[in-house]
């Protein structure tokens, strides 16, 4: 595949990992073992290919990267995250809450702002 793989810039991306791992001082083989990525995928990113959506999850999470920094796409078609959908990462990533508690705020976040909003994505006045 190439760069125009749905414009994620995959070397980029490998370098902040590259830097993180370096920053962090640890080993490729280190990254593997705490990640559960494959050493085979690391030398694959290593040498430009993409990493599949499971890796790279984990890798982002790993590092701190965020993925959606390397997509490249005209600032104007850029948005920000709905907030709805900053909300439901934040409850799931919460390691004081089990799936089952954060999927059940989320549902009375989803159905508050159902209620509470506009409708039509336009704030309110």
């Amino acid at each position: 595949m190439d760069d125009a793989y749905k414009g994620f810039d995959s070397e980029g991306f490998y370098s902040a990992l590259a830097t993180t791992v370096a920053a962090k001082k640890v080993t490729w083989k280190q990254v593997s073992a705490e990640t559960g990525v494959s050493a085979s995928t690391l030398t694959r990113m290593a040498q430009g290919r993409h990493p599949d959506a499971a890796s790279l999850a984990v890798l982002s999470a790993w590092a701190g990267i965020n993925p959606a920094d390397f997509v490249r796409m005209p600032a104007k078609k850029k948005r920000k995250p709905e907030s709805l959908t900053a909300i439901s990462t934040l409850l799931r990533a919460d390691p004081r809450l089990k799936p089952a508690s954060a999927a059940a705020l989320e549902a009375i976040f989803r159905a508050a702002y159902d209620k509470l909003s506009d409708g039509d994505g336009s704030k309110n006045q």
